[in-house]
């Protein structure tokens, strides 16, 4: 007969804890997502275009990309199409792999970071940065490295 170990449900603290941090990373990622809506832009364009500005050659393999941004080739392939058709990005063939595919930065796409950065910056700083002692930004950053880096470790994993 198989011992069902029990399930060791979050205390209060825990769960206000989780639930918190739940409802800020939401409401957050809203916010962040309605101060770019005026440049057209979503959160996974700006990640985009993040990406590429600061990579080598403004340019990313598609696969490293998609991996990069958390999305399947499948989604990323659908997201640099919308890009493409509003001039930020293009595709170019990788002349090493026939296969692979980069996704480079275009010039109007640069001029869209130039552009948008600085309004980002703010509201990360309005909504986040600014409300909170730089003490508590620091412990906070120590807080969450070791669940980035587990994280990071299960990517890819069943």
């Amino acid at each position: 007969m198989e011992t069902e170990t029990a399930t060791r449900w979050l205390t209060d603290a825990e769960q206000c804890a989780w639930r918190t941090h739940l409802e800020v990373n939401r409401l957050l990622t809203y916010q962040l997502e309605r101060d770019l809506q005026p440049f057209g832009l979503t959160m996974n364009d700006y990640e985009i275009l993040v990406n590429l500005s600061e990579s080598e050659g403004v340019r990313m393999r598609m696969s490293d990309l998609a991996a990069a941004t958390l999305q399947s080739k499948s989604r990323l392939s659908h997201q640099i199409t919308r890009m493409e058709n509003a001039s930020l990005v293009r595709r170019e063939n990788c002349e090493s792999d026939r296969r692979g595919l980069y996704a480079v930065l275009t010039d109007h796409g640069l001029e869209m970071m130039k552009k948008v950065a600085p309004h980002h910056v703010a509201s990360v700083r309005r909504h986040f940065i600014d409300l909170m002692a730089p003490d508590d930004l620091e412990q906070l950053h120590k807080s969450l490295r070791p669940i980035a880096e587990h994280l990071r470790g299960q990517r890819g994993k069943p």
